[in-house]
């Protein structure tokens, strides 16, 4: 169903009652339309531009649009020569309509900064004239007024999150075996939460020589890749495949993080995974891993599977089932899943449903007792304005070793360039149980009445 703004109604009233009215049935000479018809010309859809692991500022999958060249005055003389001449003041209250210049149209968002086109980013690699490997990085730098207790731990000082740096070839297997690799090295503050602390002390990257006080490096990549038609095997030091939310701050939308994706889900692993590419509509993953969090090292005695499946169960619903079982190292032995709902709503509006489950032999954090057993529910609403500006909102349930967790976060996403994002937000976050003399706090979290603010700038090349 196509919805019709307030703005849109009054100009249709206002177009009819024009049309209709007797002394302007055929229109004043100064409002009839142009005799010769505008040439037309197709612009092909940008680039995607990935701000998180399943949703996209730009709608770069569409099929190009076709828009006469050029509208009336009050674009840019380059992009909007009128086709129809009439005075501004009678036949153009609202500017040009909603086909001009970007596609949002001038009479929606204007033809200045929130209304232009986004261009292509700068990259690293471009300027290089480099093609046999892809190469680049970001850097991101935050600010916080409190602790969340996980990645933004360093209030009341603008830090230094991640100044990231990939190195990659693709294996393309469509024309027979391909090999491929990729290693990625970050400094920064996340640096601690970012390196292979499921390792033994001193091993890969968790040790002291990385450490440079709250500062440090870290390598949470290093594999190599064999490609064969629908077949992907990578081999070494990876991501994991848990969950919605990721380490990578260009592909998030918010700049904190849920609990769930901090808590309940392993970062990295070490191990084998396969990917097979069924159809167009199905994935299927499956490996062996050294157990969460490990870097080339074995943890007390980590081995477990790590695999799924994702699969488009409709053109806007795409469902993901991801779990681990086995010896998971530094959290012991059993079982976890994380299923994520990913629906378009509309082409610009977007719901995503996760739910995580843990059930291990080892405590985690404070909590007391023989076993580590998490369950969470995570709902996140966003929605794009145009390739500038982004909305969204996460509310969580998280809860753990029988005490509940909840958190809300209000964010925004501002994209003056292509290269680079802002993203405000203002999070709540509260642990009933944790309050008064009986308080129950199992994971140490910090649990504020007021607010939380953070900011957080993001530059990609």
């Amino acid at each position: 169903m196509v919805k019709l703004t307030m703005r849109t109604w009054l100009m249709m009233a206002g177009a009819a009652a024009f049309l209709t009215s007797p002394a302007t049935a055929a229109g004043p000479a100064a409002c009839r339309p142009v005799a010769k018809a505008a040439p037309t010309r197709t612009v092909e859809a940008e680039p995607k531009t990935v701000l998180n692991a399943t949703h996209v500022f730009a709608a770069a999958g569409e099929a190009p649009f076709v828009r006469p060249v050029g509208y009336d005055a009050v674009c840019a003389p380059s992009e909007c020569a009128a086709p129809v001449e009439c005075a501004p003041a009678e036949c153009a209250p609202f500017g040009c309509d909603d086909l001009s210049c970007d596609g949002y149209g001038c009479g929606n968002d204007g033809c200045g900064f929130m209304g232009r086109e986004m261009g292509d980013p700068w990259s690293l690699q471009g300027a290089t004239g480099i093609e046999a490997v892809n190469f680049g990085g970001w850097s991101q730098w935050g600010y916080t007024n409190k602790s969340t207790g996980q990645f933004n731990s360093s209030p009341h000082r603008l830090n230094l999150h991640q100044q990231w740096f990939y190195l990659e070839k693709e294996a393309d297997g469509s024309e027979g075996v391909d090999w491929g690799f990729r290693a990625d090295l970050m400094y920064g503050i996340d640096a601690d939460d970012t390196q292979a602390f499921g390792n033994h002390p001193g091993r890969w990257d968790f040790q002291n020589g990385w450490d440079h006080g709250q500062y440090g490096w870290a390598m949470p990549q290093l594999y190599g890749e064999v490609a064969y038609k629908d077949v992907s095997i990578i081999a070494g030091h990876f991501y994991t495949l848990l969950g919605y939310e990721v380490v990578t701050a260009p592909d998030n939308f918010f700049y904190s993080h849920a609990f769930t994706m901090y808590n309940s889900e392993a970062f990295t692993h070490t191990g084998v995974l396969a990917t097979y590419s069924a159809s167009d509509d199905v994935e299927l993953y499956g490996g062996w891993t050294l157990g969460w969090d490990s870097g080339f090292d074995q943890l007390d005695g980590g081995s477990n599977f790590l695999g799924g499946a994702s699969v488009s169960l409709l053109d806007d619903v795409t469902v993901t089932y991801i779990l681990t079982v086995g010896d998971l190292g530094l959290i012991g032995d059993g079982y976890t899943h994380s299923i994520v709902a990913d629906v378009a709503l509309t082409d610009k509006l977007n719901y995503v449903l996760q739910s995580d489950l843990v059930t291990t032999t080892n405590p985690v954090g404070t909590a007391t007792g023989t076993n580590y057993d998490t369950i969470g529910v995570n709902q996140y609403l966003i929605y794009d304005v145009n390739d500038h500006l982004g909305l969204g909102t996460r509310f969580e349930w998280w809860k753990a070793d029988g005490t509940s967790y909840y958190e809300m976060t209000y964010g925004v996403n501002i994209k003056p360039h292509a290269n680079l994002v802002i993203r405000p937000e203002v999070r709540y976050q509260w642990a009933p149980a944790a309050q008064g003399a009986n308080a129950r706090n199992p994971i140490g979290l910090p649990v504020y009445g007021g607010a939380i603010f953070g900011v957080d700038t993001i530059l990609t090349f």
